[in-house]
C-alpha cells in the first residue's frame, strides 16, 4: 500500500515568496516610519530571512512528511514565529527598535505564517485526494482525531476577525506613539495618509489570504463531492467494486466511510444473491435435463456459444449499446433455462426414441410457452428482475425464425429479441453436431453449411456473420464440453 508522501516544492516556494513580498512591501512602502533603515537594506533583510525560512521549511517537510502527529500548518506557524522573533531581536540590537515595534514584527510574521500554512494545507489536501483517486487506493479506515468542516470554517472566520482586530489595534497603538513623537507629520497630514494606507494594506492583505484559503477549501470539498457523485453513479450502474475516498476524519470522511461499509455489505449480499440465483439455475436446468434425452453438456455448450456470439456482435456499432458486459453476463447466466419448459411435456413425447408425429410435435412446441409462463410467474412474485426477464425472453423466442415461420408466435426479423436470435443459432448448431436417437452427429463443416443455408430465413444474418467470425471458438467449445458419445469434430 502506497501513501501520499510528497509535497509540491514549487507551490511551497511560491507561497513563501508571496509572504516575503507582502512583508517586504509593508516594510519598504506601506510603513514609512522605519526611518533608520534604507529600503535596500530592508529588502535584503527580508530576502535573507525568508530564504532561511524556506530552507527550514523544506528540510522540516522531508523529515516530518510521514509523521502523523505533526501537520505542516504547525511547522509554518513555528517557523514564521521563530524567525520573526529572531528578526525582531536583530532589529532591536542593531537599530534600537522599541518593544512595540518588535511585537509588531513578531505578530506580523506569525499571522503570515498562519495564512501561508493554511494555504499549503489546503493545497496538500487537494493533491492528496488526486493521488488517492489516481492510485485507486480507498482504504476504509479513518485516521486521526475527528475534525469538523463547520468548526474549521468558524475557526477561519474567527481567526480573521481576531487577527485583523489585533493587528489593526497594534498598528493604531504604534502609529499613535509615532505621531506623538513626530508632530510635524501630524500637522501636515502625512501621518494620517500613512496610517490609512497601512490600515488598508493590512486589511486587504488579510482579506485576500482568507479568500484564497476559502476558495481552496471549497475546491477541496467540491473535489470530494464530485468524485463521490461519479463513484455512486458507477455503483448505481452496477459496479459494486467502486469505493469513496477517505481523506480527512470529518463529516465527509465519516459519510464516505459509512457509504463504503454499506457498499461492502451490498457487495456481499449481491454475491450471495448471485450464488443463490446460479444454484437455482443449475437446479432448474438439471430438472429439465433429467426428463430429456439431451445431456448436461448441451446446456454448457449452448451457454458458451451464446456468449461467444454476443461478444463478437458487441464490437459492432449496431449492438454495442445493448451488448454491454453486464448484459452479456446475464445472457450467459440465463441461457441454461432455454428449455426449462420441457418439464411440462409428457414423457411419451419428450422421450420418444423416434421422429415425432405432427400432433406430437405441436405438443412439443408448447415447451417454449410453458417455460416462459413458469419464469413469468416467478417474476410476478419477485418483482421486475432483469435476469428472469431475459431468461423468459430466451425460453419463449429461441425457436422463432427470421422469416416468421418459427414458433410459438411466428415473430419475424428484428421483432424477435436478440437473445432469442442468438440462442436459436447456438441451439441448432449443438443439435446438429451431437448424436441423437433419430440422427447421427454431423461434422462442424456440415453444421456450418446448414446454418449458412438458413441465413436470412431461419437465422438473423448478423448472427450468422458473428458465427463465421467465431467458428473456431465454437469448435473449441464443442471439443471441451464434448459428450462421451460424440466423436471428434
Amino acid at each position: 500500500m502506497k501513501y501520499y508522501n510528497k509535497f509540491n516544492k514549487k507551490i511551497t516556494v511560491l507561497v513563501y515568496c508571496i509572504g516575503a513580498f507582502v512583508y517586504g512591501v509593508y516594510g519598504i512602502v506601506v510603513c514609512p516610519f522605519i526611518e533608520s533603515i534604507d529600503k535596500l537594506t530592508t529588502a535584503s533583510q527580508v530576502f535573507i530571512c525568508f530564504s532561511l525560512m524556506l530552507c527550514a521549511r523544506l528540510l522540516l517537510t522531508v523529515r516530518l512528511i510521514n509523521h502523523q502527529k505533526w501537520s505542516m500548518l504547525k511547522a509554518d506557524i513555528i517557523i514564521f514565529t521563530l524567525f520573526g522573533t529572531a528578526l525582531a531581536m536583530m532589529m532591536h540590537q542593531i537599530y534600537g527598535f522599541p518593544l512595540e515595534s518588535n511585537l509588531k514584527v513578531i505578530f506580523g510574521m506569525s499571522v503570515i505564517g498562519i495564512f501561508s500554512g493554511m494555504l499549503l494545507q489546503q493545497l496538500q489536501l487537494i493533491e492528496e485526494h488526486d493521488f488517492l483517486i489516481q492510485s485507486k487506493q480507498f482504504v476504509n479506515t479513518l485516521k486521526g482525531k475527528r475534525q469538523s468542516i463547520t468548526t474549521d470554517l468558524v475557526v477561519l472566520i474567527s481567526l480573521l476577525v481576531v487577527t485583523l482586530t489585533a493587528v489593526l489595534s497594534m498598528i493604531a497603538l504604534k502609529d499613535l506613539y509615532w505621531l506623538e513623537a513626530h508632530k510635524n507629520s501630524y500637522l501636515n497630514g502625512e501621518g494620517y495618509v500613512s496610517i490609512i494606507k497601512e490600515f488598508l494594506f493590512v486589511g486587504l492583505t488579510m482579506l485576500t489570504y482568507t479568500l484564497m484559503i476559502i476558495r481552496l477549501a471549497s475546491k477541496a470539498i467540491k473535489q470530494v463531492l464530485e468524485h463521490n457523485e461519479v463513484t455512486l453513479s458507477s455503483v448505481a450502474s452496477g459496479d459494486l467494486n467502486c469505493r469513496l475516498t477517505l481523506l480527512r476524519h470529518d463529516e465527509l470522511g465519516v459519510l464516505s466511510h459509512l457509504t463504503n461499509e454499506m457498499l461492502d455489505s451490498l457487495k456481499n449480499s449481491f454475491k450471495e444473491i448471485q450464488y443463490t440465483r446460479d444454484t437455482a439455475i443449475l437446479g432448474l436446468s438439471a430438472l429439465a435435463e433429467s426428463r430429456d434425452n439431451e445431456t448436461g453438456a448441451h446446456i454448457l455448450r449452448t451457454q458458451e456459444y451464446v456468449k461467444a456470439l454476443a461478444m463478437d456482435l458487441s464490437q459492432s456499432e449496431k449492438y454495442q449499446s445493448l451488448l454491454t458486459p453486464q448484459y452479456i453476463e446475464l445472457l450467459y447466466k440465463s441461457a441454461p433455462l432455454h428449455d426449462v419448459g420441457k418439464v411440462g411435456i409428457p414423457d411419451n413425447i419428450l422421450l420418444k426414441p423416434g421422429k415425432l408425429t405432427e400432433e406430437e410435435f405441436e405438443i412439443m412446441k408448447q415447451h417454449a410457452q410453458i417455460g416462459a409462463n413458469a419464469l413469468s410467474s416467478a417474476e410476478s412474485h419477485l418483482g421486475e428482475n432483469s435476469f428472469l426477464r431475459l431468461a423468459k425472453e430466451i425460453a419463449l423466442t429461441h425457436h422463432e425464425k427470421w422469416n416468421g415461420s418459427g414458433y410459438p408466435a411466428q415473430l419475424k426479423g428484428e421483432n424477435i429479441p436478440l437473445s432469442g436470435r442468438l440462442m436459436a443459432l447456438a441451439d441448432v448448431y449443438d443439435a446438429l453436431i451431437c448424436k441423437r436417437v433419430y440422427k447421427p452427429a454431423f461434422s462442424h463443416e456440415k453444421a456450418k453449411q446448414i446454418i449458412l443455408e438458413g441465413k436470412g430465413s431461419h437465422f438473423d444474418p448478423h448472427v450468422v456473420d458473428a458465427f463465421l467470425s467465431v467458428e473456431q471458438e465454437f469448435k473449441k467449445i464443442a471439443e471441451y464440453y464434448r459428450d462421451k458419445e460424440v466423436k471428434e469434430l
